[in-house]
Parts: structure tokens; sequence; C-alpha cells
């Protein structure tokens, strides 16, 4: 078993965990408080920097729990080998933008409510997001990468599919 370094960019920075052995990520965690609006996108700090063992790379994935629960969505995000550098959450609020005909609420990333605490369920509703220093945002899959070089051709074989491209297997 590999071992990945984690260094802290700031003494309150939170060490990444996982929560079982048997997880595939390790749980990333906010820096520092975040708001996000409504068509919003931010990077979120975690404060954290990683060093890869060799032949590998890492990729921030949203946490599903956060994605089914709130109109956040964590991008997913490539940590090249060689990256030192803080550890960023992107992260988009795809509430739409208040048009004067919704009611706007204030929530924490738990879908609970900040201000306003009774968000009305008929689609009426603008959420803005607090992201709060130390919620647990994302997380950060390890792999290995495999080493490949770049060559140009003049020829590709041909393949049953071909330049079949977006949805020329059907849409079942």
């Amino acid at each position: 078993m590999g071992k990945v370094g984690f260094k802290r960019l700031s003494s309150e920075a939170i060490i990444p965990t996982k929560a079982h052995d048997t997880d595939s990520g390790f749980d990333l965690y906010a820096a520092e408080d975040v708001i996000i609006e409504p068509g919003e996108t931010k990077v979120v700090p975690t404060g954290i920097a990683v060093l890869l063992p060799a032949g590998m790379e890492a990729q921030v994935r949203p946490r599903s729990g956060i994605t089914s629960k709130t109109k956040l969505r964590v991008q997913l995000g490539t940590i090249d080998n060689g990256y030192t550098g803080d550890i960023g959450i992107i992260v988009d609020n795809i509430s739409p933008v208040n048009s004067g005909i919704y009611k706007s609420h204030y929530l924490g990333i738990d879908a609970k409510a900040i201000k306003d605490p009774k968000p009305t369920k008929d689609n009426t509703d603008v959420f803005t997001y607090l992201i709060r220093k130390g919620d647990k945002l994302a997380q950060l899959i390890v792999q290995h990468l495999p080493q490949v070089e770049a060559e140009e051709i003049e020829y590709l074989t041909k393949t049953e599919r071909g330049i079949k491209g977006y949805g020329s297997s059907g849409v079942n």
C-alpha cells in the first residue's frame, strides 16, 4: 500500500480523512467560509497540498450527499503529480438567479436553512449557500496514471463504430 502525503498550508486546515478503510476517496474540507450565490462558481480552498507517489494522479470529485440534497455541484478537478499548491474545490450553485419571483433562502451544505427556516417546495426558491470552514465538501481520489506519449499518425485503424458519435448507440 502506498502513502499519500498531505501538508497543511494553514494551521487550521483539516487533513483529508477516510470514514472507512474501504472508502474510495479522502474527504476534503473547506478551509474558510465561502458564500456562493445563485448562478455563481467559486473555488473553495482546502488549505491542503498533496504529495503524490510517482505514477499517480488525484481527482477532486463530488460527494453524493451534497449533490442529491442541494443545488451545489462540485466539478471534477485534476491534480497533476507535480502540483504542490492548495487543492481547490470548484463549486457551482445551479439555483436559478433571482428574478424577483423567487423566495431567497440561505442554506448550509447540509441543506438546512441559515435564514428563512421554512423553504417552500413549489420551485419558487432560490438558494444562496454558505459553505462553512470545516465542512466536508468533496473527495479526493488517488489513482495510477498510465505513462503514455503523444505521436502524430497519418491513419486511424478502421473500427466498427468509426466516426459515429453522441447517441449513435441509441438513447436507451
